[in-house]
């Protein structure tokens, strides 16, 4: 039996609707199609794969997240088995990315059976793939189901995923999604990062903005946020009536604090690429060196990661960044096939004049205060 659908109250439709309203903005502004979406796109899918593996203990640094998803050298610190499931995780999200542009897409058990291998395949001892067949515990905070009822139950859950609540807040519908997936259990390893990467393609598949905007996966890899993630799963699945509401209204409100979190990122952003260009029209540059510097400011930026971007040759962009190192707005980190540069004088001064000014708190939206 799965969690039902909690009706929504007054408070929750306003978190919805504040949410919806942030979200429609973006939108707005995505639609314009400014030259850094692709850059921030690719910043916020690092983050998600960060965050949701940091649930898992799986930890790695901000450099090596977006190393993962330029498909670049990872750090000689990082476990090869760390790497493996990060990836494995990068390639289910990548997936889940492009299922809004599938016509043949359907929910179906084999689906849900298919990201999880993706997942979990660097582990083959624990059964990619493959339903358990024993008993499993949570940290002796929660027993899922018996093992001969789990194809039951993910059946159940694959019927209402093709048509249950389908006049449901796709929010709602998603964490839903996520409660149901995780209480099943229905393998031996990898059903919490499982369960979010199906609650990013709930929301993927509704249309309503790209899932690297809309995932709450980096919010949950905070470390404050994980233990809030833990405690407002273990209240569900402790509830004797099988309450989900304190469930749901916890992943609103963590929608709701990402979409502010990311709104704010776009403002900077688009401040960021004015003042640089401005920047960089005084130094003499081409507009295309906007890409590096931007590329820099959310990190580091790599040669051949910029070249791809530009379509440039490989001299025209070791050309470009030998001019920005020279100009000492980029500064060279590491070696060889590790070498990145990093955003340096003015142009570090000018990145964090942009933030300071849309920089803001978060709130609780259940608070009034």
């Amino acid at each position: 039996m799965l969690f039902a659908m909690p009706p929504l109250d007054a408070e929750d439709v306003r978190v919805l609707g504040e949410l919806e309203a942030m979200q429609s903005g973006l939108g707005a502004r995505l639609n314009a199609k400014p030259r850094w979406e692709a850059q921030l796109r690719r910043s916020l899918f690092a983050a998600a794969i960060q965050g949701s593996n940091a649930i898992d203990h799986l930890t790695i640094s901000d450099a090596d997240a977006r190393a993962l998803v330029e498909h670049a050298p990872m750090s000689a610190s990082t476990s090869e088995q760390t790497r493996q499931a990060v990836a494995g995780y990068r390639d289910a999200m990548t997936y889940v990315r492009q299922t809004p542009k599938l016509g043949f897409f359907e929910y179906s058990e084999t689906l849900l059976s298919s990201l999880h291998f993706m997942i979990t395949k660097c582990r083959p001892a624990k059964w990619p793939g493959r339903y358990r067949q024993g008993g499993i515990h949570i940290s002796r905070a929660y027993t899922g189901p018996d093992a001969d009822l789990v194809p039951g139950l993910v059946g159940e859950l694959v019927e209402w995923l093709r048509a249950g609540d389908l006049d449901a807040p796709v929010y709602a519908r998603a964490a839903m999604a996520h409660l149901n997936l995780v209480s099943i259990l229905p393998w031996r390893d990898g059903n919490g990062r499982t369960a979010r990467a199906v609650h990013t393609l709930v929301l993927a598949r509704s249309g309503e903005l790209a899932p690297e905007f809309s995932s709450i996966e980096e919010w949950l890899g905070e470390q404050i946020n994980t233990v809030r993630y833990f405690a407002a799963l273990s209240a569900a699945q402790g509830t004797p009536d099988r309450d989900a509401r304190p469930w749901l209204r916890y992943v609103l409100a963590s929608h709701h604090r990402q979409a502010r979190r990311v709104e704010r990122l776009c403002e900077w952003t688009a401040r960021l690429w004015t003042d640089l260009g401005a920047l960089a029209a005084q130094r003499g540059l081409p507009e295309r060196v906007l890409a590096a510097l931007y590329a820099a400011a959310l990190g580091e930026v790599r040669r051949s990661t910029y070249q791809q971007d530009e379509g440039l040759s490989r001299d025209q962009a070791i050309r470009d960044i030998q001019a920005l190192t020279r100009a000492g707005l980029l500064t060279p980190q590491g070696n060889a096939t590790t070498r990145v540069y990093l955003l340096s004088g003015v142009a570090a001064e000018i990145s964090e004049a942009a933030a300071a000014a849309v920089r803001s708190p978060g709130r609780d939206p259940y608070s009034r205060r």
